[in-house]
């Protein structure tokens, strides 16, 4: 660790006020900062309100609030968490492939950058629409639907239409020439339910180099009573257009700056590079060829709908199903110097090619018998989707935009189609054992099949069959045991599986030859994990604190490795590496200090080890005893809030140490500390308008220089030169100004 000294101030901060905490006083501030909300649940579970999201820079991801959370490393390459290629989130040793997020209740797949069975949240819902976010560190509930969750899952709930007719409106500009307009329309309770229309719109330049990112989405939803139950129907549509910045190294960062990015929009620089370092025509290739490219982009068009009814039947019974239906239209460009275009420009445009089409259903069902309450839960999904590489004509008379959706390739590598299916059943049964005691326990069954259809390209080198991911018990249980009215222990133990991926792309068992794919067979394992964890809390009129503690082991874990001669060609296939084990210890405290001031400090301690060797074409590396990457060991939040509700103001402090990005940890990123704030003032009622607020939002005020986003381009075993470009730079400093109001 570069700066223990940091560390040392953080961590004395956090520790002073762990110590005022016991003097505070017991009188509510207006604004808590973090509420440890797990009280009643046998697993950790912590929630951000939408009065923590609307601290942030209007536009910002809800996982930038969510970062708050001990044990919660965010990280994204801009200002707003948003920019889906550098958007990563792990907790606990677990990276974000491996836990599962839904938005009321609906899944949305593990929110990668391609997608095959979801999206991310930022494209979900705009960030306005969202009433709470709810992490479940280790394990999440029996129902959740998610195939993924091995490290635990982050729910997201939009909030209801308002029973008041009227407009609510967000405007802000600011760095970068940022602007950002969100306004929501509400219809108010009428004989016929209530209902909203949002509309946003964003566009900002990048931070560094050139191009924009611009974000438009519309949310709609609807809520009734129908025959004694609560109806409620939603439509979220989105389209996105991102425009990369350049995946760097360390190498490049310290030769270059942080600065680096491609040529957009100077397309005769990106052709000369390609001319001279690229290895084409007489060139000899040199690995200036990779430090710029011309552009690169991702365009996302999706719609996600669904229709929930929850009913009560008296004071014993609840059900509630929600049906859905997501569309997606995705693709990832990048200007290419090792394809030439027909007419010899040795730049061609890359894509890989997404269409999603998935519907399914989600239900849960509880009954009350006494000191029992029984629950059920099933998800039921079918998702087809197509994926395709292909290559698109450039010339420097007629550059294709990378802002668009280009059309007429002359070269379709391969083309997929798959078809995944997806079960789950629960069955929990929680019991009140004595006024002191309850205990839960139950199990869920996994079972999900993938079938992989090429559509184009070389049968030899492209596998099609069918994989197949199956647990018919993957038990949970868990115990509360009531201290006090204010005090409760807490203890839970899981299984779960992360099923296939159903994709040509990544970790897979179709990203090799069909030689491959015909050798492990029936060999590979999915990953599986086992979560127990355990803790207090204590929830007061001054005080909300958690302290919980952990342990995983982590099983058959997935890597692409090339297997030994036994397989012609020696290709590079998935495997299983052997074990994994996450310990560690996090705690967090909301103390109200007095009228109108609150702190909140988050504090985790990680332990992510490899507990196996490994070996790739013959040669075994030594990962056993390894951090695991992109997992700080220490991590500190501390947020000081005050809000008198006129004037209200926020200062966080997040501090991080060090993040290894090989295997074999010869190469990692400095810790570091960033330093974020807000300040405004609520005018009231101005005219015809009502709450209007103004804010002031600023990320890493400091401007510090540090990088982000790890594993931009996956994770290498060793790097000892520091030339893997897989790193992408945290912004510099930005501010926002925004101005919003009720009508």
């Amino acid at each position: 660790m570069k700066h223990p000294h940091r560390l040392s101030t953080v961590a004395a901060v956090v520790v002073a006020t762990f110590g005022a905490a016991g003097a505070a006083q017991a009188q509510q501030s207006s604004v808590v900062t973090i509420t440890a909300n797990g009280r009643g649940q046998s697993r950790q579970v912590e929630m951000v309100t939408a009065s923590e999201l609307s601290q942030l820079a209007p536009g910002s991801s809800p996982l930038a609030a969510v970062e708050r959370l001990p044990s919660v490393n965010f990280q994204s390459a801009d200002p707003f968490g948003s920019y889906e290629w550098s958007t990563r989130i792990t907790v606990r040793g677990f990276n974000q492939s491996q836990l599962g997020f839904t938005l009321d209740d609906v899944p949305l797949g593990d929110m990668s950058y391609g997608n095959y069975n979801g999206l991310h949240i930022s494209r979900a819902i705009s960030t306005e629409n969202i009433e709470r976010s709810v992490l479940s560190a280790g394990t999440g509930s029996l129902s959740t639907a998610s195939s993924s969750n091995l490290g635990g899952t982050l729910q997201f709930y939009s909030i209801d239409p308002s029973d008041r007719a009227g407009a609510f409106a967000t405007a802000s500009l600011g760095s970068f020439s940022d602007r950002h307009v969100f306004v929501r329309l509400e219809s108010g309770a009428t004989g016929f339910g209530k209902a909203y229309l949002s509309l946003s719109d964003q566009q900002s330049d990048k931070w560094k180099g050139h191009g924009q990112q611009k974000s438009q989405q519309l949310n709609f939803k609807y809520v009734g009573q129908v025959g004694g139950g609560k109806l409620t129907g939603f439509a979220n549509l989105s389209r996105r257009k991102e425009i990369d910045y350049q995946d760097l190294s360390l190498q490049l960062i310290q030769q270059y700056g942080d600065r680096l990015d491609n040529t957009y929009p100077d397309f005769g620089a990106a052709l000369a590079i390609a001319n001279t370092s690229c290895g084409n025509g007489s060139t000899t290739y040199t690995p200036a060829c990779d430090y710029q490219y011309y552009a690169g982009s991702g365009l996302r068009n999706d719609e996600l709908y669904g229709l929930a009814y929850d009913k009560h039947f008296g004071a014993t019974a609840h059900v509630k199903a929600t049906v859905y239906h997501h569309n997606d239209k995705g693709d990832g460009l990048w200007f290419t110097p090792y394809t030439a275009s027909p007419d010899g420009t040795p730049i061609a445009l890359r894509t890989t090619e997404y269409r999603i089409s998935r519907s399914g259903v989600v239900a849960t069902g509880e009954y009350m018998l006494g000191m029992q309450t029984l629950k059920a839960g099933l998800w039921l999904e079918r998702n087809d989707f197509d994926q395709a590489r292909r290559f698109y004509a450039v010339s420097a008379a007629a550059v294709p935009s990378p802002y668009d959706f280009p059309s007429n390739p002359f070269l379709t590598q391969w083309q997929y189609r798959f078809k995944t299916t997806t079960a789950q059943f629960s069955l929990e049964d929680a019991v009140q054992l004595s006024p002191a005691l309850a205990v839960n326990f139950g199990f869920k069954s996994l079972d999900v099949k993938t079938g992989a259809d090429l559509q184009v390209g070389s049968p030899a080198r492209y596998p099609t069959g069918d994989t197949r991911s199956n647990k018919n018990f993957l038990p949970q249980v868990g115990a509360i045991y009531t201290l006090s009215d204010s005090a409760e222990l807490f203890a839970g133990y899981a299984q779960n599986m992360h099923a296939f991926q159903g994709t040509a792309l990544g970790l897979t068992p179709y990203s090799t030859t069909t030689a491959g794919f015909q050798a492990i067979a029936g060999t590979v394992r999915p990953e599986t994990s086992q979560t127990l964890e355990g803790g207090w809390r204590l929830n007061t009129r001054a005080i909300d604190a958690v302290v919980a503690g952990y342990y995983v082991d982590f099983k058959d874990r997935l890597l692409a490795i090339q297997q030994g001669p036994g397989i012609q060609g020696n290709p590079s296939v998935l495997a299983n590496v052997g074990k994994a084990r996450m310990v560690g210890l996090e705690a967090s405290i909301s103390a109200r200090l007095a009228t109108g001031w609150s702190w909140y400090n988050g504090l985790s301690f990680n332990k992510s080890q490899y507990k196996d060797d490994y070996t790739s074409n013959g040669v075994v590396y030594a990962t056993a005893g390894k951090t695991i990457v992109d997992m700080p060991q220490t991590m500190v939040k501390s947020i000081l809030s005050y809000d008198d509700g006129t004037l209200f103001a926020n200062a966080g402090l997040d501090y991080q140490s060090k993040r290894y990005y090989t295997y074999l940890n010869d190469a990692s990123v400095d810790g570091r500390t960033l330093v974020n704030g807000s300040v405004g003032w609520r005018f009231g009622t101005l005219g015809a308008l009502q709450a209007t607020t103004l804010q002031l939002s600023g990320v890493n005020l400091t401007n510090r220089h540090y990088v982000a986003t790890l594993g931009s381009n996956g994770f290498v075993a060793s790097d000892p030169s520091g030339t893997f470009q897989t790193l992408l730079p945290g912004s510099p400093r930005a501010v926002y100004l925004s101005v919003s109001a009720k009508l």
